[in-house]
């Protein structure tokens, strides 16, 4: 039988400063994203972004590419991992 986890048991697996960059589509923000917030930005809904998300997949920030995402999770004391 495969085991159960709490969104909170699954995060403590990999310690409270691990987080993972995956590639995202912009339709993704701009559909999930109040359109104030990303007011003011230039988004082809077809441009691949990068998220940083917490273990639980708590999206905690989008940037442009990889290498700003990965050095802003650094700048946080996060430890990053690339998701394909």
């Amino acid at each position: 039988m495969t085991p159960v986890l709490t969104t909170e048991a699954f995060a403590a697996l990999g310690a409270p400063d691990l987080v993972y960059v995956r590639p995202i589509k912009a339709a993704e923000i701009i559909a999930s994203v109040p359109a104030a917030q990303i007011r003011g930005f230039e988004l082809d809904p077809e441009q691949t972004l990068y998220a940083v998300h917490r273990a639980d997949g708590e999206r905690l920030a989008v940037l442009t590419d990889k290498e700003s995402a990965m050095a802003a999770a650094l700048a946080h004391e996060l430890a990053p991992v690339s998701v394909h």
